[in-house]
């Protein structure tokens, strides 16, 4: 599919040159959504920034959360000493990795499941499993509800042998890490599925994916990442790291931070949760909360819009002013979708406290899904708020559950839901809204920006076309 991504270009003259784009012959690579840095503020208070620069350039500190365990784990290898780390993984036993794994290796290696510093152990990943948290080495505790570990196969371990250390190799063959002092212990799939998901119903798409493909065995150590990750996919530049995440609010001199994690195009409804979260801050007398709009960029299921759609109808709805740039940050978060209701919530919102994010938005069943084989929800829709305010090690997040919201026939826009008119609220989907975008049919006025509802029709008219050139397959 052919994407144009229109630049957001910032009026402010102190822009960053655009950087080069990997060129892959195979693929058509989208643009950058904006020509200058993204977490550059694209309006300025110069008055403010005056003043910094009177104090000597002093850096504002913001009141944001500590990181979990206290400090940011960063797991990439210094620059002068990658040539001596490469050297020696070129001389350990390999592994080769699924892309999925190395969406976990970067994960991993820019801190975002901090305290971890590499796969789990058998104890770190038993803890997980069954109690959705870690115990630290002062007796705290900080959540960790999904098990973030690397299968191998019978072949794998016989090759590895007595090695303490092994090298990590990406689907393509570059060396990508070190895993040292490593455990091998028993991969049970059917208790991971079960605990993880509460079912082992067939469907389940990241189970399938990623699970029961794998090898009968899990092997844990600490990383050591060769250096950053990068897809160069052209969206390599909204992959930010928590570090700089921090930094960037720092700049932004933010005294609180909201992170809204989704999966899935912003409509007006989900707008009116975020700007109504600000004013919300606002009236509590916090001075200049900001609004991180953090799309999940890992593995997600066939049927979801693919990550540099959904980038692109980002940048619509701030280029038609429906979220303020001023006072958003968007960027990728890079972990994979496990669709695992309340369970995987927790990771969403432990996520985001590393990154700085001192207040989590939450609404109607978070990282839920149908249920694979049954027609209803897998997870009930209120579980997902009610676990994330008892989860363990999430007590220092302001969790904030947000006021349902719905097409409003009367205002004809997008209102949050008033029970005692209720027929005049018209719910639509996500399954809906794909629906209309399939068949070019408009929402009603007020549901999306047109510019983001354009993206999306453009989108499933290319899909449309691909598949309609796709051999008719005659069976016998």
């Amino acid at each position: 599919m052919s994407l144009t991504i229109k630049l957001h270009i910032s009026n402010h003259s102190n822009f960053l040159a655009q950087p080069k784009i990997h060129q892959n012959p195979t693929k058509i690579l989208p643009k950058y959504i904006y020509q200058t840095n993204p977490l550059r503020p694209i309006v300025l208070n110069q008055t403010k920034m005056s003043s910094i620069s009177s104090q000597s350039k002093r850096v504002i500190k913001n009141s944001l959360i500590d990181p979990d365990g206290g400090s940011l784990i960063d797991l990439v290898v210094p620059e002068n000493e990658r040539n001596l780390r490469v050297s020696e993984a070129e001389s350990l036993p390999k592994i080769r990795l699924t892309k999925i794994d190395l969406e976990w290796v970067h994960v991993l290696s820019e801190g975002w499941a901090s305290p971890l510093k590499g796969f789990m152990r058998e104890n770190e990943y038993l803890q997980s499993l069954h109690f959705n948290s870690l115990r630290l080495a002062d007796g705290s505790f900080v959540n960790m509800s999904l098990p973030i570990v690397l299968a191998i196969d019978d072949k794998a371990k016989d090759d590895i042998g007595s090695s303490p250390n092994v090298a990590l190799v990406a689907p393509n063959g570059d060396l990508v890490a070190i895993l040292r002092s490593i455990e091998i212990y028993k991969h049970n799939k059917e208790e991971r599925i079960a605990r993880t998901w509460g079912t082992t119903a067939p469907g389940l798409p990241y189970a399938e994916e990623v699970i029961t493909p794998a090898g009968n065995w899990l092997i844990g150590g600490e990383l050591e990442v060769l250096k950053e990750i990068k897809y160069n996919d052209g969206l390599d530049q909204y992959r930010i790291s928590p570090k700089e995440l921090r930094k960037e609010f720092d700049r932004r001199e933010a005294d609180a931070v909201f992170a809204f994690q989704l999966r899935n195009p912003v409509h007006n409804g989900h707008a009116l949760l975020m700007n109504d979260t600000r004013q919300r801050l606002l009236d509590m007398g916090y001075k200049n909360p900001i609004l991180l709009l953090h799309p999940l960029g890992g593995f997600t299921k066939a049927d979801d819009v693919p990550l540099d759609v959904r980038m692109e109808q980002h940048s619509k709805v701030l280029e038609d002013g429906v979220l303020d740039p001023e006072t958003t940050v968007v960027a990728i978060f890079p972990s994979p979708m496990h669709y695992a209701g309340p369970t995987e919530v927790q990771w969403h919102a432990k996520a985001r406290i590393n990154a700085g994010a001192n207040f989590y938005i939450v609404g109607r069943d978070p990282a839920g899904m149908g249920h694979p084989t049954e027609k209803r929800d897998l997870y009930d829709p209120d579980h997902g708020k009610k676990v994330l305010s008892m989860a363990p090690g999430l007590e220092k997040l302001n969790i904030l559950p947000f006021r349902v919201a719905a097409y409003d026939t009367m205002a004809k826009k997008m209102s949050f839901f008033d029970p005692s008119r209720a027929k005049d609220f018209l719910f639509i989907s996500g399954t809906k809204m794909r629906s209309f975008a399939r068949t070019g049919e408009n929402p009603p006025d007020g549901f999306m920006c047109p510019g983001g509802w354009k993206v999306l029709v453009n989108y499933y008219a290319s899909l449309q076309e691909v598949e309609s050139k796709q051999p008719a397959t005659v069976s016998a």
